[in-house]
């Protein structure tokens, strides 16, 4: 059955635009979502699937050319897609540049006010993944794991990865598991993220 958009913000999420710098994020104070993972790790594919969008947030083909900052408005706040991480292959002034533009929105922009970290569940907890676990924390960000491409393996032996990246993480964020393609934690990730947008006095 398909959701009642008055109830889920996500499924009015639009592009509005891509910020190459800090000064052209949005300037009306509303939350800020923030959704980051390695190159390849689904990041593209889990926001289409939490807002019901099959091409709302596009995947490059050169993955870490395109050091940009994705805006999506939504109801209530924005959806803010980071430059993916990891990738191979690019010159260290990229690298650089990335952990300069995605290091201090995280570390310094008001408005933010959690970060969904997307892992492969095949590799999760990589030395870039820890660095941005650190960055939110060091932050005080709220942090919200997606285990994504779940159905890449038995449910036994995603719940017993997601067990282990929960202890790994202990309370420094929430896990779970997802899969865009068959649609798994959707709702899950859905109801825990829609309550960061909300006022601590309406949930």
């Amino acid at each position: 059955m398909r959701q009642d958009v008055s109830d889920n913000p996500f499924l009015k999420a639009e592009f509005l635009r891509s910020c190459a710098q800090h000064s052209q994020l949005p300037d009306d104070g509303r939350p800020e979502l923030a959704f980051a993972g390695r190159s390849n790790a689904g990041k593209s594919s889990a926001l289409n699937k939490l807002c019901q969008r099959r091409n709302l947030a596009r995947t490059s083909k050169t993955p870490g050319r395109t050091q940009l900052l994705n805006i999506f408005a939504l109801p209530g706040g924005y959806l803010v897609d980071l430059p993916g991480y990891g990738y191979a292959n690019v010159p260290e002034r990229v690298r650089r540049d990335w952990g300069r533009l995605v290091g201090d929105y995280v570390g310094q922009r008001g408005p933010l006010v959690g970060v969904v970290l997307i892992m492969d569940i095949r590799h999760p907890l990589t030395d870039y993944d820890q660095q941005m676990l650190s960055w939110a924390e060091s932050a005080g960000r709220q942090l919200h794991v997606l285990l994504t491409k779940a159905d890449k393996l038995s449910f036994g032996k995603a719940r017993n990865v997601q067990l282990q990246v929960q202890r790994s993480l202990g309370d420094r964020a929430s896990c779970q598991l997802f899969s865009a393609l068959r649609g798994i934690g959707v709702e899950e990730a859905q109801a825990t993220l829609a309550k960061w947008l909300r006022p601590e006095s309406d949930q």
